[in-house]
């Protein structure tokens, strides 16, 4: 199973730009036939913001609330997942994403077992996994640059048999997949 050595971020004395709404999504892990899988969402179509995207379960931390407390919560919320099957390990790097006006701190957990997924339609249309094997495959992953120097940016994203995951999810996974395999 997958070791996270980096400890949780914890939120910076001060937001990294004006407006910044603090969030937290667990990245948990089990394991599969195979190999370590990762716990992926479609967000609901009906919702405002990233409608039918690929998501790790998480939200917006409520005031006072810590990174593991929020990402566990929501991870109950969206998928119905037990909190006291999971061990958190340690975190990723934040993310800041100007679309949502977001600064997301992913909590890495492993799960123990394969739990049995409560969608709440809701927020989710379906909850899935994927082996990490499959994300590090050359037909899986791709990256481009979009914009002009000096804003140009690195966009990386993840094709997989049915969906495409992009944007701050696939940013979040890359960081695992470096984190994993070097």
């Amino acid at each position: 199973m997958v070791e996270a050595a980096t400890p949780v971020p914890t939120m910076p004395g001060g937001l990294p730009f004006p407006g910044a709404r603090p969030s937290a999504v667990l990245v948990a892990l089990l394991e599969g036939e195979h190999g370590c899988e990762v716990v992926l969402t479609t967000r609901a179509r009906h919702l405002r913001h990233h409608s039918g995207e690929v998501s790790f379960p998480g939200g917006r931390m409520d005031p006072g609330e810590a990174a593991i407390d929020a990402a566990l919560r929501e991870a109950e919320e969206e998928i119905g997942l037990d909190r006291h099957c999971l061990e958190v390990v340690g975190g990723l790097e934040a993310v800041s994403t100007w679309v949502s006006s977001s600064y997301i701190v992913p909590v890495v957990a492993r799960c123990d077992g394969r739990p049995t997924w409560k969608v709440n339609p809701g927020e989710v249309d379906r909850v899935f996994t994927v082996p990490l094997a499959d994300l590090i495959r050359d037909d899986t992953y791709r990256s481009e640059w979009w914009g002009r120097p000096p804003d140009d940016h690195e966009l990386h994203f993840f094709e997989l048999d049915d969906e495409t995951v992009w944007g701050a999810t696939a940013r979040m996974l890359r960081g695992l997949i470096d984190r994993v395999v070097g």
